[in-house]
């Protein structure tokens, strides 16, 4: 008798969960909050799961606890989130907006710069990033050919990068950085 009763549950959490997800969202406009509250409001009816009648028409039972529970929220934590200071804190400084712009313009010039296996090397590995069985059997080759090719074209890419007629970062960091995909969001 438990299981089947779990079973039903589940089965209706499966159905109404994207729809108290988005009406979650639509209150409280953060999807992590939305998550949270759903996750709330249907330990709220698991809870009575076993009393509830025509559970087939629930649904405005579960907005009433998903309403409650935001509002509940909002109340409690309207006066414990404020801090007051006596001057608003200085803004840090903005980053470029266009250094990443530039940055991929000189890493497709560079990988444009590359053969057609070695660009299809670095392509498949690093930007659909495939594993080397998987690299090999879409170029039809070997793996060790596709490791070999991609170890050229990284090579080829930090040259390239590393030239770039950058006096900021002449060390190479930049091309590193670019290479590896460690580049900062």
């Amino acid at each position: 008798m438990a299981e089947a009763r779990e079973d039903e549950f589940s089965r209706y959490v499966r159905e109404v969960r994207p729809a108290l997800r988005r009406a979650a969202f639509r209150l409280s406009d953060d999807w992590h909050e939305a998550e949270d509250l759903v996750q709330r409001t249907l330990i709220a009816i698991h809870r009575h799961w076993d009393t509830l009648e025509r559970r087939d028409r629930i649904a405005g039972y579960a907005r009433t606890i998903l309403v409650r529970l935001i509002s509940s929220d909002r109340r409690s934590h309207r006066w414990s989130r404020e801090v007051l200071h006596e001057r608003p804190p200085e803004p840090g400084p903005s980053p470029d907006p266009y250094a990443r712009v530039v940055d991929r313009m000189l890493l497709m010039n560079a990988l444009a710069a590359l053969g057609p296996r070695q660009r299809a090397a670095v392509v498949l590995r690093y930007l659909e990033d495939r594993s080397v069985e998987e690299t090999a059997g879409a170029m039809g080759s070997e793996g060790s050919t596709v490791r070999s090719q991609t170890v050229r074209a990284l090579a080829a890419l930090r040259s390239a990068l590393a030239d770039d007629g950058n006096p900021k970062d002449a060390s190479g960091a930049r091309a590193h950085r670019l290479c590896s995909g460690s580049e900062p969001n």
